[in-house]
């Protein structure tokens, strides 16, 4: 499989051996998790959103109100960073400075742009909704006109990605 290219935005630097920038690792940990949280920076602050997520091959996939201060961020071609963890269990050692977690998270970059065309648009939505349910969207009511013209749909090549992963007993000393 391939790997994600590695340069200094994306490089992992604190424990490096828990780096990870093969495609599918970090697809199978965004395809895992139900939330993502997305930073951009607006008039120099820095805001992180949390948000549920989908993924269509190396293609990231938001959704959210027309009005969202993220998705017009993203709508005018800015960049933007998406962390997705999962913890998969705590480590408890005899020392407290030794406590942990094991997780696996990814860090993506890149920017969006928002889907206008219909089909495409609804298709990212099953996307989303099939990823947080799967069977859903085929059991529920779909958007009707109103819905779907409230709603922004971002699509985010994954230019960049990262995963760290940590696993195993405590480490003590």
């Amino acid at each position: 499989m391939t790997d994600y290219q590695i340069d200094s935005q994306n490089q992992i630097r604190r424990k490096p051996e828990r780096g990870d920038y093969e495609y599918e690792t970090v697809y199978e940990i965004v395809d895992e998790s139900l939330i993502c949280h997305v930073g951009f920076v607006q008039d120099g602050r820095p805001f992180v959103i949390p948000t549920i997520h989908a993924r269509d091959n190396n293609t990231l996939i938001l959704h959210g109100a027309k009005a969202s201060r993220l998705l017009k961020h993203v709508a005018a071609g800015h960049e933007i960073c998406v962390n997705v963890t999962i913890v998969d269990s705590l480590v408890l050692a005899r020392s407290v400075m030794h406590h942990s977690m094991n997780y696996r998270s990814a860090v993506l970059f890149g920017s969006g742009h928002i889907v206008e065309e219909k089909s495409l648009k609804l298709r990212y939505l099953e996307l989303v909704v099939e990823h947080i349910m799967p069977g859903r969207w085929g059991n529920a009511r779909l958007p009707d006109k109103k819905e779907l013209n409230a709603t922004a749909v971002v699509a985010m090549p994954i230019d960049k990605a990262s995963a760290k992963i940590r696993s195993g007993p405590p480490v003590s000393d």
